[in-house]
């Protein structure tokens, strides 16, 4: 049994899964599809709030009862924004970058080291596995607000202040990706691994072509919780040169003057919501198709 074969027979199996219908009544469908369609604008209300926000003139937004769209809309909001950025001294398209950068970085090492890392806690013994993985679990326990001071302590010690280092690194060393991770791969069969080292693959090749494919679920919700996490990124107690600041840092105090500029805010939050919403969007199919086949047993 090869490496090929054992792809191949997840696929033919996913394909099955695919093509298998649950045998249910119309009447049955036909209340599935209205609660769920009811359920699903619940739940989309708040994002369709936010954004007639966006597109409401001043006097709107503080109507009582509020009101879900607005009766004359505009885009006011938007270039009022427009003309504060501008006259920021530091180009807003660094605070962008920084923004970027930090997410991108952050979100691709935290999921290959997070990845890596349980992968050798998963499937590899060692002495002392057990112990690392119980002071991993231990340090779900722990806010980060109380580790914030030893955590500055170390920043200094490293003088990682005033740079990216001090938010990238703890990003990649999060541990709830690594826990997260090795969670889905403890349910990958011992034996699909057994059969590609007899077949001569090597561990990275194992870890890249068998296991990160049969964890898709994993490392995709994974994407959506780092991006959202880094992205919405604020004021930080690491950086204060303000060309290495961020765009919600650069944004908030924007917005920061009071009742005259809520419009403002409105359409910074909808700005805000674009990126970890598209990214949620983009992956949500993938994450509900692979869900249903990451249970495999021996």
């Amino acid at each position: 049994m090869n490496v090929s074969n054992v792809i191949k027979s997840r696929y033919i199996r996913r394909k099955f899964i695919k093509k298998s219908k649950v045998n249910r009544s119309r009447i049955g469908n036909l209340i599935s599809f209205i609660l769920i369609n009811i359920f699903g604008l619940f739940i989309a209300m708040p994002i369709v709030y936010a954004i007639g926000n966006a597109f409401k003139p001043l006097d709107e937004l503080w109507i009582f009862p509020p009101r879900l769209f607005p009766n004359n809309p505009t885009f006011r909001n938007f270039s009022d924004l427009l003309n504060l950025m501008q006259s920021s001294w530091v180009p807003i398209s660094r605070y962008l970058f920084n923004t970027v950068f930090i997410t991108v970085v952050g979100t691709v090492g935290h999921i290959l080291l997070a990845s890596l890392c349980a992968y050798a806690l998963s499937k590899h013994e060692f002495y002392g596995r057990k112990f690392i993985f119980s002071l991993i679990i231990l340090s779900l326990m722990y806010n980060s607000s109380v580790t914030g001071t030893s955590n500055y302590l170390i920043m200094v010690g490293l003088h990682w202040i005033d740079t990216y280092l001090s938010i990238i690194i703890p990003a990649f060393g999060s541990s709830f990706g690594l826990f997260l991770m090795k969670q889905f791969m403890d349910q990958i069969p011992d034996s699909y691994i057994d059969a590609a080292r007899i077949d001569g693959a090597k561990e990275f090749k194992i870890f890249w072509s068998i296991v990160m494919p049969s964890v898709k679920p994993a490392w995709l919700t994974l994407i959506i919780f780092s991006v959202q996490g880094l992205w919405n990124l604020g004021s930080n107690i690491y950086i204060y040169k303000e060309q290495l600041k961020t765009f919600p840092y650069a944004i908030s105090q924007i917005v920061s003057a009071g009742i005259s500029r809520a419009g403002i805010g409105s359409a910074v939050a909808v700005i805000m919501m674009i990126v970890p919403l598209t990214i949620f969007i983009l992956t949500q199919s993938n994450i509900i198709e692979t869900m249903t086949n990451t249970g495999v047993k021996e």
